[in-house]
């Protein structure tokens, strides 16, 4: 058996399994306390990984990190949601805590890994995963086998800047389509016009507390014909789907998958509009030869791809 562990920037999850992308043997998932940094999670783990172990053989343990990493060090690079996380050794941490080997991978990396082994990416040779959250991520998985490039991270599609105008590292896709950047431009948009109908609807979704609105709330209204919110979503799904294209134009995929949060508010508000982006700005000869499909494994994804590097490490 493996220990798979996710560490988000809201969510914990820890998982018991073979690492073959079958059913979870026993499953936890726990809450992040921001402002209780990364001796906080750790804590978290200490303890419900000391129960996990008390009641299974585990042979090794395989976390998924919300952030960049350096996966032949075992080190966490930094957080962007949870402060000390900044080269932390979370593999050599786990061997103490635990007396188990440990291997470390982005949560992207993992996700991707696991639905083109496991998901919707089966069949495919060449397999382009992303993911839309409260960033956006990706992962590139040829034959099976996660590319990482020549430097450790690679495939970071929220961080192209779309426009020679974004010379500054803020600029990014992330700023534009994440659930973040979505909730963050329909605020401005209240802010533009309060008294609009499109606005006062959004206000009553969350309370009339500006700051609590979320992507969800957005969705919600744009499904029931919010047109500030069908206009924040199609930008948000346009700029996605051009990133998407660069990526399909470069790399050839014969399938992306798309998960996250954000994919999850379903074909008409995210997934068509995507793929009408996608096939406008992709380079001609790429049309038909790859599928997009909507990831298949749900919330316990990064802990199967985890898992399964995991059973891989020497």
């Amino acid at each position: 058996m493996l220990l798979g562990i996710e560490i988000g920037g809201t969510k914990l999850q820890l998982a018991v399994g073979p690492g073959c992308g079958t059913a979870l043997v026993e499953l936890r998932r726990l809450d992040v306390e921001p402002a209780r940094g990364a001796e906080g999670v750790l804590r978290q783990i200490a303890e419900c990984g000391a129960e996990l172990l008390s009641r299974h053989q585990v042979s090794a343990v395989g976390f998924g990190f919300g952030g960049p990493i350096d996966a032949a060090s075992g080190l966490t690079i930094t957080s962007h949601q949870v402060e000390g996380w900044d080269n932390f050794p979370l593999a050599e941490w786990c061997r103490d805590a635990f007396g188990l080997p440990a291997v470390l991978i982005n949560d992207s990396d993992a996700a991707g890994l696991a639905e083109a082994r496991f998901g919707a990416g089966q069949g495919g040779r060449v397999v382009f995963y992303s993911n839309v959250g409260s960033g956006i991520g990706g992962a590139l998985v040829l034959d099976g086998n996660l590319f990482c490039g020549g430097s450790g991270v690679a495939s970071e599609l929220g961080h192209l800047r779309p426009g020679l105008h974004c010379d500054t590292p803020d600029q990014t896709l992330e700023s534009m389509a994440s659930g973040w950047a979505i909730a963050a431009a329909a605020r401005s948009r209240i802010a533009e016009r309060p008294e609009s109908a499109e606005a006062r609807d959004l206000l009553a979704r969350c309370d009339g507390r500006t700051p609590l609105l979320t992507t969800r709330h957005v969705a919600d209204a744009a499904i029931a014909g919010n047109a500030v919110g069908r206009q924040v979503f199609a930008e948000a799904c346009e700029a996605y789907g051009w990133a998407l294209a660069q990526m399909i134009t470069l790399l050839a995929p014969n399938i992306v998958v798309l998960g996250g949060g954000v994919s999850l508010v379903g074909e008409e508000l995210f997934l068509a509009p995507v793929r009408a982006a996608v096939d406008r700005f992709v380079f001609p000869p790429h049309r038909g030869t790859f599928e997009i499909r909507p990831a298949a494994l749900g919330e316990e994804v990064v802990l199967h791809g985890a898992m399964a590097l995991a059973g891989e490490s020497p």
